[in-house]
């Protein structure tokens, strides 16, 4: 168990923090591109504890600044698109991607006032679907090469959830692979004909065994972890029999991200980004290795367990999370539906808006995470001291960090090391839009 004043120093996200200042230095999902659709391309949104407008200029420009205007701190969300950036309604002050004052029109002529103002202003790129934004000082790292980034548009689609607690919270449930076979345990077997675009509803890879059979009857897994460039690589191992052992390999992105096999044929890569220390989204990532996405089936399914435009469950605190005894004792071992993000945001959020980590006990199965929070500190004391942290990449170094590699399917006990490794390079080898490069990691 962690101190109070420990549990604070990881959890607390705002300006000058400790983590805060941490995460900071890398680029940070803001929102989805899609939330930017329509004819008035302006959003309101609240990140690391700040408030923000994030916009798209009439040069197709994505801008991120700060909500209050500079001038008499009325709300820039209401402002206007025009005249090459984003102008306030209150006196028509005009500010451009970058934060700088083009226009104060209500000044006398040859009035140089608006050369001295500068609005708080952020970096944005888009990338598959996700609008990154970087909030630290300096010039932005790079960002790495994993396959969610470098794939083209028609092998990902994009999504996100609001969850009501603290960020930590669902990273490190991210990072548990003893919870699947409990919190999303099935009493039966779907069909996997229904599996697309499903958690844990496929049959698992070399074998006919369904991936609900394997979490239900073998609920006692061993779990190794390894540190990487990237952070963390887990080995989930449930032995299956003397000869065969299900094999489920992870990773854990530092600072704030993890990269997991969702099927046969995708990923999911998710972030967990502030809102502020009470709230957060899941910023999801879906890649294809085979086929084209089919992004209208993919946002149909979320769109019947999510409400627009906040991306809020249906299902939630307030309805007990759609909780049903009779499911409970015949269907799901939750009682709360199929979804797993709600089996999820419930384990996330029952533990409180922030976790009180002084009360836990951790065990073995912990390992994960307790290596995890070993790593989180370290770099915030980095940090502290001026050095560069885990994962803050360059020109040169971000090239090199791909992948991660991702398996999940039933292979020899004695070489499970090499199944693994021999299924992530036969999905990605065999992706259409895959090219190997020149140092693979």
């Amino acid at each position: 168990m962690l101190s109070q004043e420990q549990n604070e120093q990881i959890t607390r996200v705002g300006p000058g923090t400790a983590a805060g200042n941490l995460m900071r230095r890398y680029w940070q999902p803001a929102a989805l591109v899609e939330e930017l659709d329509g004819p008035r391309p302006i959003k309101p949104i609240r990140l690391f504890g700040e408030d923000l407008v994030i916009f798209r200029d009439g040069k197709g420009r994505y801008g991120l600044v700060g909500r209050s205007c500079p001038h008499r701190g009325t709300d820039l969300a209401f402002g206007r698109l025009e005249g090459g950036g984003l102008r306030c309604a209150f006196h028509g002050w005009l500010f451009d991607i970058d934060g700088k004052c083009l226009e104060t029109p209500a000044e006398p002529e040859g009035s140089n006032l608006c050369a001295n103002i500068r609005q708080k202003a952020y970096p944005v790129v888009e990338r598959s679907g996700i609008l990154f934004a970087y909030m630290g000082p300096g010039t932005p790292p790079e960002l790495p090469h994993f396959d969610c980034l470098v794939a083209p548009d028609t092998h990902t689609f994009a999504f996100k959830g609001l969850i009501e607690c603290n960020w930590l919270q669902s990273l490190e449930v991210g990072i548990d692979p003893a919870h699947t076979s409990f919190l999303h345990r099935f009493f039966n077997d779907g069909d996997p004909s229904d599996a697309y675009g499903r958690m844990f509803r496929d049959m698992s890879l070399d074998t006919d065994m369904p991936m609900t059979k394997i979490m239900r009857d073998f609920d006692k897994p061993r779990i190794e972890v390894e540190t990487t460039e990237f952070g963390l690589r887990l080995a989930t191992l449930r032995q299956i029999s003397d000869k065969s052992t299900h094999v489920r390999v992870t990773n854990l992105i530092f600072p704030n991200a993890f990269i997991i096999p969702m099927s046969r044929e995708m990923t999911i890569s998710q972030w967990h980004v502030p809102v502020d220390d009470t709230k957060h989204y899941w910023y999801a990532i879906f890649t294809s290795y085979a086929g084209p996405v089919n992004k209208k089936q993919m946002r149909d399914q979320r769109l019947e367990l999510y409400e627009l435009p906040d991306y809020k469950p249906r299902r939630n605190k307030s309805n007990d999370y759609g909780f049903d005894p009779h499911e409970q004792a015949h269907e799901t071992y939750t009682g709360m539906g199929t979804d797993i993000n709600v089996h999820d945001q419930w384990a996330c959020e029952s533990m409180g808006v922030i976790q009180d980590r002084t009360r836990e006990h951790l065990g073995t199965s912990d390992k994960a995470i307790t290596a995890y929070r070993r790593i989180l500190r370290q770099a915030i004391e980095q940090v502290k001291a001026g050095q560069t942290p885990l994962m803050v990449l360059d020109t040169a170094t971000a090239p090199a960090v791909t992948g991660p590699a991702t398996a999940d399917g039933i292979g020899p006990s004695d070489d499970w090391q090499g199944y693994w490794q021999k299924v992530d390079t036969t999905r990605r080898s065999g992706a259409p839009w895959y090219k190997t490069p020149a140092s693979v990691r």
